[in-house]
């Protein structure tokens, strides 16, 4: 075997013993999730918005970002429920470069794991205590999602993931929505066959114990886009696109029925202005059919302060180390227009 083990870290029960989440951040998350899954069963008609950078890459950037979204929500609380992204775990599509806060805390100095994970979970912590917000992440690695399970209320499995097994068992025992995107290959098969996977009771090892699962109810759908065999963007947010989702899930005994539009990645052929035109799209499809409105229960947007990317080590406050974003002023045009338009 060619692994090093490198050092023996804490698990889970003690990381969340030593940096636990205040009894303020408990009871704001306890309500909020509930508002949250009301929304996944169709019991609030409110639009959800998860919204924020690629990856969070710096807390002070992070907080500066999400205190502004706290002025915004006040304003369209009516209408409109945000979930801040707190992406920290950033997939490669080679396996190489940034892969997010869990692994470099800073960005531009090697891995730290332990010093990671502390990094994170006070993050998301201060997130939750500071504005009020509960957070979505990328459940990127299913046996690190015990270290930040009783913090995280929104999880998405992503596309290079939603075809493995692992990810899929994990999913049935998420607590609240979690999201399944359709993988790099756009089939739309194999995102609600995760769905499926998620939704019902399993019976798995994980971390060196056997466990079961109830099932997750929330488990639903993120339609990402695709690429054909040619590596060309096929986007999927169409009206088309939508209305073949509503007949699919048709076909199957699923629960809850529900889509995230996600507006950038495969379906902007990652061009990140263009998720004010695609928004905008999909609210109008909504308006068109009944079966869509009910379906699409919200929008995930990449935005920072500052529009598009660098390079790590820039040194631009606010602006993404990895996909280009919206900046903060067309975000937050964009949060009252969706708001307007709902």
């Amino acid at each position: 075997m060619s692994f090093t083990f490198v050092k023996h870290l804490p698990i889970p029960k003690e990381i969340k013993e030593a940096y636990p989440l205040s009894e303020k951040a408990r009871v704001i998350k306890e309500e909020k999730d509930k508002e949250l899954a009301n929304i996944f069963r169709g019991k609030d008609d409110r639009f959800v918005l998860i919204i924020g950078p690629c990856s969070a890459d710096n807390e002070a950037a992070l907080l500066d970002y999400v205190s502004r979204l706290k002025d915004v929500q006040a304003k369209v609380k009516d209408k409109i429920f945000i979930v801040p992204r707190v992406y920290t775990n950033k997939p490669r599509t080679t396996g190489k470069g940034y892969k997010g806060m869990l692994h470099q805390p800073d960005p531009e100095k090697g891995p730290d794991l332990m010093a990671g994970l502390i990094a994170i979970r006070k993050m998301h912590m201060h997130v939750i205590e500071q504005t009020g917000f509960i957070t979505a992440d990328e459940m990127l690695y299913p046996s690190n999602h015990w270290y930040m399970s009783d913090i995280v209320s929104y999880n998405a499995v992503g596309a290079r993931s939603v075809e493995n097994q692992e990810h899929r068992l994990v999913a049935s025992g998420v607590e609240g929505p979690c999201g399944m995107k359709n993988p790099t290959s756009g089939d739309f098969n194999v995102m609600l066959n995760s769905i499926e996977a998620a939704q019902a009771e399993q019976e798995f090892i994980y971390r060196g114990w056997e466990v079961k699962t109830k099932g997750n109810p929330l488990t639903h759908a993120i339609l990402r886009g695709g690429n054909n065999k040619h590596g060309n963007n096929i986007p999927n947010y169409h009206y088309e696109d939508l209305m073949r989702l509503c007949d699919m899930y048709a076909k199957r005994d699923l629960e809850n029925p529900a889509c995230i539009v996600d507006c950038n990645h495969s379906n902007s052929g990652k061009q990140y202005r263009q998720q004010v035109r695609i928004a905008r799209e999909i609210l109008n499809s909504r308006k068109y059919s009944t079966d869509i409105h009910k379906i699409v229960k919200g929008l995930m947007i990449e935005s920072y302060l500052v529009p598009g990317n660098q390079h790590i080590g820039d040194g631009i406050y606010g602006k993404s180390i990895t996909d280009a974003c919206l900046g903060w002023d067309e975000s937050e045009q964009l949060i009252y227009e969706i708001a307007e338009a709902l």
